[in-house]
């Protein structure tokens, strides 16, 4: 089964923007080193492939990342071929679209 044929589930978007910030959003503790900051961006696009958490891969700008659509939780992730580092958290984007 294909990605994008998912019965039951939300399509699978060709692409992302993946956002790396240091640690999780709303904790004090990151937040008071700027939690809300960006670290860095990545654009990335569907590869068509399923990773290991059974969600479909993307890749770029030196970032993989496999991402549930339904939920839109960032999973295995490694930039530019290392794991995340300590205390970085991976997210999507928000779509402006959306609001």
């Amino acid at each position: 089964m294909t990605p994008s044929a998912r019965p039951g589930h939300a399509p699978v978007p060709e692409r992302y923007t993946v956002v790396l910030r240091p640690g999780p959003p709303g904790d004090p503790a990151s937040d008071s080193h700027g939690g809300e900051a960006v670290l860095r961006t990545a654009q990335v696009e569907a590869t068509g492939a399923v990773g290991v958490s059974g969600y479909p891969c993307y890749v770029g700008e030196g970032v993989q990342a496999e991402i549930d659509p339904d939920s839109r939780a960032v999973e295995a992730v490694t930039v530019d071929g290392a794991e995340l580092p300590y205390g970085w958290v991976a997210q999507i984007a928000e779509d402006p679209r959306q609001r």
